[in-house]
């Protein structure tokens, strides 16, 4: 994990005078949010060029540097495993891998949570699955950041799953038909006022459940191991090193089971809100 140098998290956790409890939850902060630079603690920072056009502020950051590294690693290694299929079928173990990756969310997620038509709605929930799982498995590698633990990030990934579910549903439906079928036959007339209202909200509610779901679930993991090792700063004794590292090092461990569940979570609900607005009579 990216930290600072020791000295740095023990001056910041025994500052006297009441100060240390403060600043020993800043610099975990510190870690978590974005920046304006790529830290490489304890060898040192690198800032970021900042820019600004027409009064926009929209310079670079270091999430945006991972975000970016992400995507590239994304393309780069499927494309390199699309050009293996195209020279041989026959897959060596990277392809193979990335190749039961694929029929695990068309098979296992696509197919069984959209059902009839899934094929269309298959490029885009492996775009997600991928995307998330390269993010969060990069996010785990020491100096990088956790681009899926920004809430940016994280609402965009559920406004682009709230754009695909709508447009399939009105694909399938029809713009009236869509809104129609979201009310529940047999409503009585004086409710539709209130079931509007709720299903309209409801349509909101599960991509921002998404965002916050990934968002929440990659940040906690983190702060749980930046704390467990400030533990040995905030006691000031080394005799609770072994239990503080073993703790955190297990955590870390569970950060990886994570990392693929997240992606796992996120791309199973997005096909189920799919499927329920494609097929709104079942």
């Amino acid at each position: 994990m990216y930290t600072d140098s020791t000295k740095a998290i023990a001056d910041s956790l025994t500052t006297p005078h009441g100060q240390g409890a403060s600043q020993g939850s800043d610099w975990i902060l510190h870690h978590i949010m974005d920046g304006n630079y790529l830290d490489f603690s304890p060898i040192g920072k690198i800032y970021l060029p900042e820019i600004e056009v027409m009064g926009f502020n929209i310079s670079i950051t270091r999430h945006v540097v991972f975000l970016w590294l992400a995507a590239i690693l994304l393309a780069f290694l499927l494309i390199k495993t699309a050009r293996r299929y195209k020279k041989t079928n026959i897959p060596n173990r990277f392809t193979g891998a990335i190749e039961v990756l694929i029929y695990f969310v068309k098979d296992e997620i696509a197919k069984p949570s959209i059902g009839g038509g899934y094929e269309k709605f298959v490029p885009y929930l492996l775009t997600a699955f991928f995307f998330i799982l390269f993010a969060n498995f990069l996010g785990l590698v020491p100096f990088s950041a956790t681009v899926t633990s920004n809430i940016s990030v994280t609402a965009t990934l559920a406004i682009a799953t709230f754009s695909v579910t709508q447009w399939g549903g009105m694909r399938k439906n029809g713009v009236f038909g869509y809104f129609k079928g979201l009310i529940p036959h047999g409503i009585p007339v004086f409710l539709l006022p209130i079931m509007i209202v709720v299903e309209i909200l409801g349509l909101f509610t599960k991509p921002f459940a998404l965002a916050m779901r990934l968002f929440a679930n990659m940040t906690a993991g983190h702060i749980v191991i930046y704390a467990l090792i400030g533990l040995i700063f905030t006691m000031n004794t080394i005799a609770v090193a072994p239990v503080s590292v073993g703790m955190a090092l297990a955590i870390y461990m569970l950060e990886i089971l994570v990392a693929m569940l997240q992606a796992y979570i996120f791309t199973m609900l997005s096909a189920v809100f799919i499927g329920m607005a494609v097929h709104q009579d079942h």
